[in-house]
């Protein structure tokens, strides 16, 4: 099995063989003939530009309106969850000052979560279920050129990307228990310590 999280040196990162062991060649020799493609040829030159020229210098916001310039993306869809509303309107004026922007929350559709038999926070009121499909359907009628995900569950965000007509990135990652930073359990030993046992 591949275990690149493994490795100390990253022999490949200097164009050399892996001394892992992996033949991963193959796999090298057929990415490339998909980055030949026109489509994916522009997506890497574009990332490697904004890469090069503001390594260090952007946020994540700014990287993404960069890249949509320079896709010629004038069309930007919001799948945001319903506890992200501020956040989600935050970005939404942001990217306004430049582009087409279309929003759309979690739980628009209001279908119930009984109707599915799903598990509920509060079984004494109302839940509708989180709609991530519903979502994508939702901001492909709006013809979007990238859709950003701010803050759904996981499962609803692999849900979202897979119904998704427009390329996906994600802005918000959900954590509630790290203030949406889940990196953060990688830097703290009481974290490390805790799932690691």
């Amino acid at each position: 099995m591949v275990d690149c999280a493994g490795c100390l040196n990253y022999p490949c990162y200097r164009g050399e063989k892996c001394i892992r062991g992996h033949d991963l060649k193959s796999y090298g020799e057929l990415s490339q003939k998909i980055y030949e493609k026109a489509k994916e040829r522009k997506i890497m030159e574009v990332a490697a530009r904004i890469e090069s020229e503001h390594y260090m210098e952007w946020t994540r916001l700014e990287e993404i309106m960069q890249f949509c310039r320079e896709m010629g993306y004038r069309r930007i869809g919001l799948a945001h969850c319903v506890g992200l509303a501020g956040e989600a309107l935050q970005v939404k004026k942001i990217l306004e000052r430049e582009f087409s922007v279309a929003a759309v929350c979690c739980k628009f559709s209001g279908i119930d979560k009984k109707k599915y038999g799903l598990s509920q926070v509060n079984c004494k009121v109302y839940e509708a279920i989180c709609n991530p499909v519903g979502q994508a359907l939702v901001l492909n009628d709006e013809k979007t050129d990238l859709n950003l995900i701010i803050g759904l569950c996981v499962g609803h965000d692999l849900l979202f990307t897979r119904y998704s007509q427009a390329p996906v990135t994600t802005l918000i990652v959900k954590d509630r228990v790290t203030g949406h930073n889940p990196a953060v359990v990688l830097y703290s030993n009481y974290y490390k310590k805790k799932l690691l046992r």
